[in-house]
Formats: structure tokens, sequence, C-alpha cells
């Protein structure tokens, strides 16, 4: 898949709630609720003023997500806007190991799932009539899927996670802004998914985000960094 180097690529927003030791999760098998009502709030307003949201293949097994804007107000202002009722949703799985019966597939609106040359064949008939598949080509590019999405007249992109997906958009210089939620909740779990891991990042440990916004939900503190402009503390 070759993106169109005159069609823009879509506005990068990752958006991810912590505890204060930046777990996304503990260890159990129930999913570990991080924001408050109010900040879930604020997240689906996010959702809205979306035109894509993107979670990664893991989060779909592990949480089995409609991912959907919830409130009906909202969905009527999009329809009212001349937008679909619900932004596109996108995943990415370079296996293509997902099931067909996943709650992702069958709510909301139009679905593109994104895989390498390997998987598509596969991904397509398990998700025939479910899902747009695309191939990026022999591995997952995620600027591919950017391209591929400006194509598609994405203009704002939300990303959900999970950690790994997270770390692919900030390591690989695609991410534009940054909400994160960082909750008054400890996990201590040696174990527990977190919101970045390991990579080399662009600028390295000394380079200062630029923080746009920081401001209390409730028991949540919103911080909104913009990754790609630097501090001018």
């Amino acid at each position: 898949m070759k993106g169109k180097a005159n069609v823009p690529r879509p506005y990068v927003l990752l958006s991810v709630a912590t505890s204060v030791d930046g777990h996304i999760d503990d260890t159990s098998p129930s999913r570990l609720l991080l924001s408050n009502s109010e900040d879930f709030d604020r997240v689906d307003q996010v959702r809205a003023d979306s035109d894509a949201i993107l979670i990664g293949a893991g989060t779909i097994r592990a949480d089995n997500p409609r991912l959907l804007v919830n409130s009906a107000e909202r969905r009527n202002a999009r329809i009212a806007a001349g937008k679909p009722e619900y932004p596109l949703k996108v995943t990415i799985s370079a296996s293509g190991d997902l099931d067909p019966d996943l709650k992702f597939w069958h709510h909301g609106g139009d679905k593109v799932a994104y895989t390498t040359d390997a998987a598509v064949d596969k991904l397509r008939d398990r998700l025939s009539g479910l899902a747009d598949v695309v191939s990026t080509g022999p591995e997952i590019s995620f600027g591919a899927v950017l391209d591929d999405l400006g194509k598609r007249g994405i203009g704002r992109l939300m990303v959900e996670g999970g950690g790994r997906i997270h770390t692919a958009f900030l390591s690989q210089g695609l991410a534009d802004e940054i909400h994160l939620a960082i909750a008054p909740l400890l996990v201590g779990e040696e174990a527990a998914p977190r919101f970045l891991g390991p990579a080399s990042y662009p600028g390295g440990s000394t380079r200062r985000m630029q923080l746009a916004e920081a401001r209390t939900i409730g028991d949540v503190v919103l911080l909104r960094y913009l990754p790609k402009k630097e501090s001018n503390a």
C-alpha cells in the first residue's frame, strides 16, 4: 500500500488514562477503570470530535470494547454536521488473529483493519462483510496507516492504545497531541501493562515536550502535551 504525498495525514491524538505509577491496567481478568465518570464523559466528547478511533488488536482481545460515541446528543450533532453517526473504527494486527465475534465489529459504523501481506488474505476471510482489510506491506507501517486514512478523508485520528500502539506512534514521531489522564491509584504490579514501553523517542530523554493544558477533572488530572513542539521553559 502506497500513500500519496499530496494527501495530508490525520492529526493524531493519543488518549490514555494511567495510574500514578504509569499503568493502564492491572493483571486481573476484568478491566481496571482508571477514569471517573466526568472524565469518561470528556473522552466521549473527544471521540465525537474525531473522524476515526484506533485501538490495537491486543486491546480488542483483552477488553472486547464496542468503542462507540455513547451520547445520543453527540451522535445527533455529528449527523447534523454532515458526518457519519460514529467515527470510523480502526485496528492494527500484524498476525491477523482477530475474532469476528468480538463486539468491535458489530457496533457502530464502518471499520478498517490494517495488517501485513502475510496475514491479509486470512483476515479478509475472517472479517468478510465486517471490515475493510488493508495490508501495509511486509510489516506494519504506521506511516502507511496514516497515509491510507488521509486518503479516506480522516482529518483527526484518536488513538486509544494499547501500550504498543502508543509507543509506536510516539517513537516514530507520528503523534501530534497526548491526552494523559492520571488517576489517584497505584497498581504496583510488575506484570501490569504500561502506557509506554522502551523505545528510542525523538530527542531522547532531555527533550521536553510542550505542555498545552493541565486541569483537574474530579480526582483525575488531565495533562495535554504537544510532542512535536518543545517546551519554552
